[in-house]
């Protein structure tokens, strides 16, 4: 399974989302120091919850759901998490 897919799956378990989209953006960042430890990715995703957290605790939530991840597969994510309403 890719690190896209496995990111997906993992958010979609933790979180339930209503709305996710993930962004591959590695190839804008091929030849970068960091770029061979793992990918970028940019997420936008709803979600309930996320009603009545700040936006650290948003992120906080999309680390925990990547998990191990974030040291193996992913060098940089970047997060636009939001609430339904």
């Amino acid at each position: 399974m890719s690190v896209q897919a496995e990111l997906e799956a993992r958010l979609i378990a933790a979180l339930a989302p209503s709305e996710l989209s993930i962004r591959d953006d590695s190839a804008a960042h091929h030849g970068h120091a960091g770029a061979a430890a793992g990918g970028h990715f940019a997420v936008r995703i709803v979600a309930a919850a996320f009603g009545g957290t700040r936006t650290l605790e948003r992120h906080r939530l999309v680390y925990a759901a990547a998990g191990d991840l974030m040291q193996n597969g992913i060098h940089a994510l970047s997060i636009d998490a939001l609430a339904p309403n």
